[in-house]
């Protein structure tokens, strides 16, 4: 059985390895590098708490992203290379709701930006005291999508044909975070 410290750096060593492949790939010419980082689909259940899992995986994660950020800005590609992490969605704001541990949760979730010529330093937006919606701007991933695709040149007003000929917005709503531009 693993001690929780050797699981603890076998999450490190994997993530770090990872980050730093993201980082050599971008210095090859790669215009995007995805990464998928732990398994975070964690829920909470009389075998296992939501937070002891958290324990681990946060701060790999938090670890990591700063290595490749402040890497990233020694090697003076900051500007150049847009880092984004981010989810699907947050968890639910209380512990059985609705169901036996933290569940999904789309009314609020985060996504954090650094690089890629963006406006920095920042937090945009916030919830309630219990995390349960926004209280202020409502960001969308649409805007999401539509400011990673102007750092890449895409023009998210463009259309697109659908299977059938149709053309199509490649985006809804392209409109990008205003505070990031």
């Amino acid at each position: 059985k693993y001690t929780h410290q050797t699981v603890k750096h076998l999450i490190y060593d994997w993530e770090a390895k990872r980050f730093l492949m993201a980082r050599r790939l971008v210095e090859a010419g790669v215009r995007v590098v995805t990464l998928q980082c732990g398994s975070w689909d964690h829920h909470s259940s009389p075998d296992q708490h939501i937070f002891e899992s958290y324990k681990l995986c946060l701060p790999a994660l938090d670890h990591s992203i700063h290595a490749l950020v402040t890497d990233l800005e020694e090697r003076g590609l900051s500007d150049d290379v847009l880092v984004v992490v981010l989810s699907e969605f947050g968890r639910t704001p209380k512990l059985g709701y609705p169901g036996p541990g933290r569940e999904h949760w789309a009314d609020a979730g985060c996504a954090l930006f650094a690089g890629g010529g963006l406006k920095m330093g920042q937090v945009i937006g916030e919830t309630d005291t219990r995390a349960e919606k926004s209280t202020s701007v409502r960001i969308t991933f649409q805007n999401i999508m539509a400011t990673i695709y102007r750092v890449l040149g895409i023009d998210p007003t463009i259309k697109l044909p659908s299977f059938t000929g149709r053309p199509q917005y490649i985006l809804e709503d392209p409109q990008p975070v205003a505070e990031l531009v």
